[in-house]
């Protein structure tokens, strides 16, 4: 069973969600908060496996009560469910220690696979967001990676040095370091942290 506390400051948004996570035989809502105040209290006190988080609420944002979460329940994981859909929040929360994000607007089947998805380990963002989180809006496609790449791409997200991945992938250090700066560049990314929120947002590795 799945444990999950409802964050959201307006009460109708939690009970919609509670009716919905109510039907499902394997997830039990077991709390809600009304401000991030609060769902620090409430996760202190019920240790949830999941809490479901809206980033827009008074006095304090739920992505500033994200790492206070994790800190008075270690083992809780994080679904953000926000009507902000900008890359700077979805990497915000990804950083602070977020193992999700999804739109308000996302389909309540969607929710479900999230809640599922994470609480087994691994991590989800809407495909949308995802994209955005990546490209920005109104950019071309990103440039597709081959197989090796992927492969490289997926032992660079985990933290694996170059010397490393060669000896798993039977690579010498150079042709590692040549589908690295292929990687950044066909994904037009710049550093390793998002290169690590790419890998998140498109599933090729589950969230800490």
């Amino acid at each position: 069973m799945i444990s999950v506390l409802l964050v959201d400051d307006h009460e109708l948004f939690r009970a919609g969600l509670r009716s919905r996570l109510d039907s499902e035989p394997d997830i039990q809502p077991v709390g809600e908060a009304g401000t991030a105040e609060q769902a620090v209290v409430q996760a202190r006190a019920l240790q949830p496996d999941l809490v479901l988080l809206d980033l827009l609420m008074p006095r304090k944002s739920g992505c500033e009560a994200i790492p206070e979460i994790k800190r008075v329940s270690p083992h809780t994981r994080v679904l953000v469910i926000s009507s902000q859909a900008a890359p700077s929040s979805v990497r915000q929360a990804l950083s602070n220690g977020a193992s999700g994000y999804l739109p308000k607007r996302a389909a309540s089947d969607e929710l479900l696979a999230a809640i599922r998805r994470i609480a087994a380990g691994e991590g989800y963002v809407d495909p949308d967001l995802g994209t955005k989180l990546v490209t920005g809006d109104g950019t071309p496609a990103l440039e597709p990676l081959s197989d090796r790449e992927r492969d490289v791409l997926h032992l660079l997200a985990l933290g694996h040095t170059n010397q490393e991945i060669g000896k798993r992938l039977y690579l010498s250090v150079r042709t590692v370091d040549t589908h690295r700066a292929h990687i950044m560049r066909k994904l037009r990314l710049e550093t390793r942290a998002e290169l690590v929120l790419f890998a998140l947002a498109n599933g090729l590795i589950g969230a800490a």
